[in-house]
């Protein structure tokens, strides 16, 4: 087992959904966790598929909880977003970016395969300086409400799991594999090192 409280963070694209899902179970039980999104904005749903409600990933929850409230409350409140933005709120002030933080994880968990290549490309792209490893594992999450809950109880079960492990380095692809096998679900792994 580590000697530590393993160090997560949990991406998506926007850090609103499932990365603050998974945020919001790992904290209730214990983690040292943070969430962040890769993308160049923040994007919720908007009145149609192409009219997203687009924001800076320095605006606060509270604010676009507000600007939602004065766009449609009805419509936003019906689908779940404004729901969302007051767990987010108090969870957090405002999303972050991943690549806009320089701190150190033993685990960096993306939920999707396209984050994963954002999270690797960055960590790749650092200077390497300490040489410390992290594990970075993509669980594809469908980004709805009920994939989001089902996928942070998933990530929950799994961080558990590795941090009850005697050697993580060692134990972490048959652990993975297992994961696999029970969740029905593939799970992409590569270590980088700080």
């Amino acid at each position: 087992m580590p000697a530590h409280p393993l160090r997560v963070a949990v991406v998506c694209s926007s850090n609103q959904n499932r990365s603050m899902e998974a945020h919001n179970i790992l904290s209730k039980r214990g983690f040292d966790v943070r969430s962040f999104g890769t993308g160049t904005h923040v994007k919720l749903p908007g009145p149609a598929p192409d009219k997203p409600n687009i924001y800076d990933f320095k605006t606060t929850y509270e604010q676009m909880y507000n600007d939602l409230v004065r766009k449609d409350k009805e419509l936003y409140t019906q689908n779940g977003i404004l729901h969302m933005l007051d767990r987010n709120k108090r969870i957090k002030t405002q999303p972050e970016r991943f690549q806009s933080c320089k701190e150190q994880f033993d685990l960096v968990i993306t939920c999707e395969e396209r984050v994963y290549d954002q999270v690797l490309e960055d960590l790749n792209s650092r200077e390497q300086e300490t040489f410390q490893p992290v594990h970075v594992i993509n669980v594809d999450i469908q980004d709805n409400h009920e994939e989001a809950t089902l996928g942070a109880f998933l990530i929950c079960e799994l961080c558990q799991c590795i941090q009850h492990t005697d050697d993580m380095e060692n134990e972490m692809d048959e652990l993975l594999q297992e994961f696999e096998e029970k969740s029905h679900r593939p799970f992409l792994h590569t270590v980088c090192f700080y």
